[in-house]
């Protein structure tokens, strides 16, 4: 029982001299700290840029708003239109609505990705830090938006075509009576 006593006494002792060299490394550490700048050195020409690419940031996305709201009332006119024509031509070839409405799906979400980028730039600008993945994130955001903008003009381009095809049809087989 005795060398179970001693051995319990080494370790103990052991345990606060340990336990004491930590104390001193964290003392240590403590000191070996320096004070943190009370603020940040802020560099007026990253600012700048910045700046200029969160107010491209801004116009694309208005742009691709703008875009997006042509878009909805081009869509519905053209679906008041079909209503409105009771007889469709037989020839006629088909618009994809489900391609273009998947394209503005598309858009939207391009969109939504560009918003959250932007804010997270004005997020870093106010925060004076400047952050290159966001602008790379921006970027990645914009050329999603303009390749679905270019879809969707070729969704409609495509569904413009198809809805005056009977219609020039109609017209040159008059012409060909004669």
């Amino acid at each position: 029982m005795t060398q179970i006593d001693e051995l319990q006494h080494r370790i103990t002792a052991a345990l606060d001299r340990v336990a004491q060299g930590v104390a001193r490394l964290e003392e240590r550490a403590a000191a070996a700290v320096p004070e943190a700048p009370a603020q940040p050195g802020i560099d007026p020409e990253d600012v700048a840029r910045l700046q200029d690419a969160l107010d491209e940031e801004k116009l694309a996305n208005a742009q691709l708003e703008e875009r997006v709201r042509k878009l909805h009332e081009t869509h519905r006119q053209e679906i008041e239109a079909l209503k409105a024509a009771a007889q469709p031509a037989p020839a006629a070839p088909t618009v994809d609505v489900a391609a273009l409405d998947l394209d503005l799906q598309r858009l939207r979400q391009s969109n939504e990705m560009l918003r959250a980028t932007n804010e997270e730039l004005r997020r870093a600008l106010a925060e004076n830090v400047g952050e290159p993945h966001l602008i790379n994130k921006a970027m990645l955001a914009e050329l999603e938006g303009l390749r679905a903008a270019r879809s969707v003009e070729a969704a409609e381009t495509r569904a413009i075509i198809a809805s005056l095809t009977p219609l020039l049809e109609a017209a040159a087989a008059p012409e060909e009576a004669n």
